[in-house]
């Protein structure tokens, strides 16, 4: 059982990423549904974590669900050049807002980084609303804005369409 660590008068919580399972998909909607604005129906996440259950994540603090990732392996064209290739394509990625800014983002990235080796993918690719500051944290794993979609968002809002070239 994993147990929070006491260090002086503080709790330092014990964060786990785990791949996600059917029971975890009701946890999943509820944080889709708090943190993101735009929210795919409850069997859209079933088809997703039943299709590609291996790259996708959640993380939990002290046995609670607090985040999770989305994710999904297509063919296209690549981001960087004319060629017909594999991608990582990150659907859906949030956190809580009470457990930002601790690491468990970068986590859930990095757990799709090292289980989507097996599917040699040629690049990760995410959109993200261009006010939203999770940016900053695509940027530093790597990403880099290869275009601007105009009017992405249902609300009108624009997307960055970023992309990480995977190198093996």
């Amino acid at each position: 059982m994993n147990r929070a660590i006491t260090a002086g008068d503080y709790m330092i919580p014990q964060i786990t990423i785990s791949n996600i399972t059917l029971d975890d998909i009701p946890y999943v909607v509820e944080i889709n549904r708090i943190c993101l604005p735009e929210n795919y129906p409850y069997s859209y996440f079933q088809y997703v974590i039943t299709t590609w259950p291996d790259i996708c994540f959640v993380s939990r603090v002290d046995d609670k669900v607090v985040g999770y990732v989305l994710t999904r392996v297509e063919s296209g064209l690549s981001s960087f050049s004319f060629r017909w290739v594999k991608k990582g394509h990150v659907i859906s990625i949030a956190v809580l807002p009470e457990y930002r800014n601790q690491g468990i983002g970068t986590k859930l990235m990095l757990a799709v980084f090292d289980a989507i080796r097996k599917y040699s993918v040629n690049e990760i690719i995410l959109e993200v609303r261009v006010s939203n500051p999770a940016q900053h944290l695509y940027k530093r794993l790597g990403f880099r804005v290869v275009k601007t979609l105009r009017h992405y968002y249902s609300d009108g809002e624009d997307a960055y369409l970023m992309a990480k070239r995977m190198n093996y």
